[in-house]
Order: structure tokens, then C-alpha cells, then sequence
């Protein structure tokens, strides 16, 4: 990053080039799981994903609601790789916010080009997936000196 580019534009410029994140999280004695959830957006401050309750993940988010992610295009060459990474807290989203959740995520998927229309019924149980969110406390993005740069939330 050049002392010209604001860090909240490359960070949502980021953002929206890619549609993974690498989820990291911990059981209740600390043990770390990262795994890529596709991700969904309306506004660069909270994040939605689609996974099983018995996911590791998952299980961890329950027991342990602090994690990190990051977002990147990983076919980018060695040393010259832009990213966002952010300390947030998570949880599956609570019956109150499924249906504004729900609607952000099936609206990424639609703009994505998936067939499957997101509704709150795919999320709640019997269903085999619950919609869970991250909401952002800290986000960075690298430099050009591969320097980590905070970018207001």
C-alpha cells in the first residue's frame, strides 16, 4: 500500500474481489481450527456464513465466540499479496436476526450465481445448516512494507 491509498478503500476493494475467508477459531482449552467459509457482506463491519452445528468450527464458535479471519486472493505471487485481517467475535445468529441475516447472504448468493435461494427455513432446525456472523472489532490491511495497517471499524 502506498501512503496514497486510503486503507478502508483497499480493505473493501478486498473484500469485494474475493467470496472466502479463512476462519480461525479455538476449542475451550485454546486448540486452534482454521477452515475457508464462503462468506457474505452487506457492509464490511459484520459477516455471514452457512455451516453445520457439528462442524468443528462451529462447536468451537459456541464454546468460545472470539476469532480471527482473513480474506485474500491466494493466487497472488509471493510478496506481493494485499489482505484483510480482523479480530472479531462470532456466533450462530440468534432466531431475532435470522431473517436480516439470511437476506444478505442469499443476496450474495444470488449475485454469486447460485441456484439455491437462501431462506430462514434452510437455517433453523430441522435444517442441516445454521447462519452464523462474525462482527468486526479490528481490521488490517498490509502494506506495501508488508506492515500491518489498522483500518477505522
Amino acid at each position: 500500500m502506498t501512503d496514497a491509498e486510503d486503507p478502508r478503500a483497499l480493505a473493501d476493494e478486498i473484500i469485494r474481489a474475493n467470496q472466502y475467508l479463512i476462519l480461525a477459531t479455538a476449542d475451550d482449552t485454546g486448540s486452534p481450527w482454521s477452515t475457508p467459509v464462503w462468506f457474505a457482506t452487506a457492509d464490511n463491519r459484520e459477516f455471514f456464513w452457512v455451516s453445520s452445528p457439528q462442524a468443528r468450527h462451529s462447536r468451537n464458535l459456541a464454546g468460545r465466540p472470539d476469532l480471527a479471519f482473513s480474506i485474500f486472493d491466494s493466487t497472488q505471487l509471493p510478496g506481493t499479496g494485499r489482505g484483510v485481517y480482523v479480530s472479531a467475535v462470532g456466533a450462530e445468529v440468534p432466531a431475532a436476526g435470522i431473517d436480516d441475516g439470511i437476506a444478505v447472504f442469499a443476496e450474495a448468493s444470488q449475485r454469486a450465481g447460485l441456484t439455491k435461494e437462501w431462506t430462514r427455513a434452510d437455517v433453523e432446525a430441522p435444517a442441516r445448516h445454521r447462519l452464523y456472523h462474525a462482527s468486526v472489532d479490528e481490521l488490517f490491511v498490509n502494506s506495501s512494507r508488508d506492515e500491518r495497517i489498522q483500518v477505522p471499524v
